[in-house]
């Protein structure tokens, strides 16, 4: 039975400091693991002990939880492509105390805050880094409105990073393209997010963001796939205070329909609230359509559309 991973890192032989395979002098096995705990090299075929009493490169420090790792740590914030220079630039902390926590004279308040503002202005040195830094804060803004998580602003700020290098962003608003950056990482990531509540927290009209999405995903050649409408299941029911049943009775309805072919071409956020709808009634915790209209962003016409082809496709009528 093998260890717990924090017990026990599996380390491939070419990670180790020499650059030759480490082979085993009893078994003639490659399959060679490092166990941090015990500091030894072993055989994971014969149990054999290859090197023992390593040098342990981990801290000397133990932390149990995040805030004392972080408050242990001696080492900076790590990189970032959420930051126009990637969090590699010195901050000046806005807390006008010293290092003993006392706080400081009015002379040198004021100096403090024109060191402030100097540093603000040194951080982008031409007009290709402001809009950089403008763009990135956009995203941060934007995915704080959504609600998505960091991992979805990291790849937004790559694939806007892309663009710029590509010379996509000419001809167009940094808005629009920072938007469908962030609309194609949420895409990417599987984070469901509907074009219309994107649109809703971005400062540009939505028909120009399908444009530029479609537009930078072409010319990126990002591999996305299609929506499923399952993803927006168990957001939409949890807002409208649908039980578990009905999100299952959601996904098995979005499954059949879908296995004769009704879903193509068909908005996904629409065809969820049909099939939540549609779960409602059947489960006796019934909602009106303009409740679940006002949830998902459709129209009640859409819900009713879709509702209709569920029914016949699960065989009701």
């Amino acid at each position: 039975m093998e260890r717990p991973s924090r017990q026990r890192q599996r380390e491939q032989a070419s990670e180790q400091e020499s650059d030759e395979q480490v082979v085993c002098p009893e078994c003639d096995s490659e399959n060679i693991i490092t166990d941090a705990d015990q500091g030894e090299l072993v055989c994971d075929d014969c149990g054999l002990v290859l090197d023992e009493r390593q040098i342990d490169r981990g801290p000397e420090w133990r932390a149990f939880n995040h805030s004392e790792r972080q408050s242990k740590s001696r080492v900076g914030a790590p990189i970032t492509e959420t930051m126009h220079d990637r969090g590699l630039t010195t901050t000046i902390d806005w807390k006008d105390k010293d290092a003993y926590g006392r706080s400081l004279s009015s002379e040198k308040r004021s100096q403090m805050h024109r060191l402030r503002k100097w540093q603000e202005r040194i951080r982008t040195k031409d007009a290709g880094e402001r809009n950089l830094q403008f763009a990135l804060s956009e995203i941060d803004r934007m995915a704080s409105a959504l609600g998505v998580p960091r991992s979805v602003r990291e790849v937004a700020s790559v694939i806007y990073r892309r663009a710029l290098n590509e010379d996509l962003i000419r001809g167009r608003s940094i808005e629009g393209v920072a938007t469908s950056a962030l609309y194609a990482a949420c895409r990417q990531e599987g984070i469901p997010r509907s074009l219309d509540e994107v649109a809703e927290v971005s400062r540009v009209p939505q028909k120009e963001i399908g444009r530029t999405y479609r537009y930078i995903s072409q010319e990126l050649g990002l591999e996305l796939k299609p929506v499923d409408p399952k993803q927006f299941v168990p957001r939409f029911a949890s807002a409208l205070n649908l039980s578990e049943e009905v999100q299952a009775k959601a996904t098995e309805i979005i499954d059949v329909s879908a296995e004769q072919g009704l879903l193509s071409g068909k908005s996904p956020t629409g065809f969820a609230a049909a099939a939540i709808y549609a779960a409602s009634l059947l489960c006796n915790e019934k909602k009106t359509q303009r409740e679940v209209a006002d949830v998902a962003q459709v129209t009640e016409v859409t819900i009713r559309n879709r509702y209709q082809e569920q029914i016949e496709a699960m065989g009701f009528r």
